[in-house]
């Protein structure tokens, strides 16, 4: 694949553009924390040291949620739309459920064993006699 002389200068000049140098100017805007951070372990680890600790704002702890008293809040809430009534006690509903119409009782079919063939009848005896 050939290449024209115009793309060869745009990619030269894009090079040029992304060296060291030019990052270096930038300051300390593109600090690399990550890679100064495990320096300091490693330097540490080989000073059979802890590291020093991480410094800035611990995450705040989430909240604790129960979720067995979220779950009847939700479950009161969607019965007071539907109109039921809130002070249910909590047991559950039981349906008696429909007799199975009896039906007449089903054959029960054996297998049958497949007859064995006669083994098959010695026709020389016959033959000779004719003959």
């Amino acid at each position: 694949m050939d290449l024209a002389e115009e793309e060869i200068e745009q990619a030269l000049t894009l090079l040029d553009s992304m060296t060291v140098e030019h990052l270096a100017g930038l300051g300390d805007t593109l600090a690399d924390r990550y890679t100064q951070a495990l320096h300091e372990v490693i330097e540490a680890k080989a000073e059979h040291r802890e590291p020093r600790a991480i410094e800035g704002k611990a995450a705040p702890a989430g909240q604790v949620v129960d979720l067995m008293a979220a779950l009847e809040a939700s479950v009161a809430e969607a019965r007071e739309r539907r109109g039921e009534p809130t002070g249910h006690s909590g047991a559950a509903t039981v349906h008696e459920l429909p007799k199975q119409k009896k039906t007449a009782a089903k054959k029960t079919t054996t297998k049958k064993a497949t007859a064995k063939k006669a083994p098959a009848k010695k026709t020389t005896a016959r033959r000779r006699k004719s003959a």
